[in-house]
């Protein structure tokens, strides 16, 4: 009987909520607007945060390497220290190595073919062996970057390099810079366009001596243990040098730059007040219209229904206002994914943040919801006698 009793009860909860709700539509739309508000702010600053968390390792993620050898003390990939070419040798000297390819990288000054300059960020490796090679080519050819004077760049930067296709002519550091390759879709989070070259031609751009590297990205060998292998270099190595895994050189880098230099920390302060102003607002009008419905709850509570029975009927008011807001909201968010795809920053919405962002307004619009029952709590039934 109880089961069936409940059966009848949740249509009568979810009719009485949702009339509360609606009843007043200036105040229903009050309330949507709030989540709508609080949920983009949150997608927005959570979604650059998770761009950003890419951003800052693309190169580390697209490098063909099991270890790192890097200076000491290197914060992140874009660190441009120098090593000197003994290391490489060390390393090979290491059973279970079977490559350490050096690979150099630094900011150099791109003369424009029409005048002006403009900062670059050179990554140089030799584009015939395993290394660090740009990706996503849509016009010429990695071999190309073997021959003399030749450089990669990528579709988005054209404006900015004063170049529009493959045969330009440039400057970096007085020397001619032919644009031999183009890439789409390779972005500096810094804004500082990467230029890709062979290796010796990357040290004439930045001005490395000859026995000098950045990095040597290092292969193992199948079946021997990465761990055990990268112990054995560091203990062949000099102190001014350290050996990384690639997971080891990802956190390095996303923690220097999303919470060493505040930007991480910017984005969640942002996120949080989204979900601070969304929730203060579903709560004020929750409230509200639990106020002026007060002698209907009165009622109920003097014709016998119980606590758990107009609790149940506040939260549905709750969840009825998160599910239109989430909806809203997602339709919005979707569309400023769309809209900054192909730019410097993108925003990323992933279906794990979507669903947390379900949760997170649920959760926000429940929570808004206990001053309203707290409010109905403390009705005194026989108020409804004294109308």
């Amino acid at each position: 009987m109880q089961g069936h009793s409940g059966g009848r009860l949740m249509p009568l909860v979810f009719t009485l909520a949702s009339r509360n709700l609606f009843h007043d539509r200036v105040r229903l739309i009050a309330t949507v607007i709030g989540i709508v508000f609080s949920i983009i702010l949150v997608t927005v600053q959570i979604g650059l945060f998770l761009s950003f968390e890419r951003m800052v390792t693309t190169m580390i993620d697209h490098a063909d390497a099991d270890l790192w050898i890097v200076p000491r003390g290197t914060k992140c990939f874009e660190d441009p220290s120098l090593l000197d070419e003994r290391e490489r040798f060390r390393a090979l000297s290491i059973e279970g190595v079977t490559a350490a390819t050096p690979l150099v990288i630094g900011f150099a000054e791109w003369r424009l073919p029409e005048g002006g300059a403009t900062p670059v960020f050179v990554v140089g490796s030799n584009p015939d062996k395993p290394g660090l090679r740009p990706w996503n080519v849509i016009a010429g050819g990695l071999d190309q970057l073997s021959t003399k004077d030749a450089v990669a760049v990528d579709k988005s930067y054209f404006e900015r390099l004063g170049v529009s296709e493959l045969g330009d002519i440039a400057e970096i550091r007085q020397r001619k810079a032919r644009v031999a390759a183009i890439t789409e879709g390779i972005r500096s989070f810094t804004t500082t366009p990467y230029v890709f070259t062979s290796f010796d031609q990357a040290r004439t751009y930045i001005g490395v001596a000859t026995n000098k590297a950045t990095y040597f990205l290092v292969r193992i060998a199948p079946g021997y243990d990465a761990e055990s292998v990268r112990d054995r270099i560091a203990d062949n190595i000099k102190d001014d040098a350290e050996v990384l895994t690639t997971e080891e050189f990802r956190v390095r880098s996303r923690a220097f730059w999303l919470f060493g230099t505040g930007a991480g920390a910017a984005l969640f302060a942002g996120a949080l007040l989204g979900i601070i102003v969304g929730t203060v607002i579903v709560a004020q009008t929750l409230y509200s219209s639990t106020k002026d419905h007060l002698n209907e709850f009165a009622t109920l509570r003097a014709i016998g229904s119980s606590s758990a029975y107009i609790i149940k009927v506040i939260l549905w008011q709750a969840l009825l206002s998160a599910v239109v807001g989430f909806l809203i909201a997602a339709g919005i968010g979707l569309i400023i994914v769309y809209l900054t795809a192909n730019t410097a920053l993108p925003v990323i919405m992933t279906p794990g943040l979507m669903v947390g962002l379900l949760v997170l307004t649920v959760v926000m619009c429940a929570v808004s919801a206990i001053s309203a029952i707290l409010e109905v709590m403390r009705i005194d039934p026989a108020m409804v006698f004294t109308r």
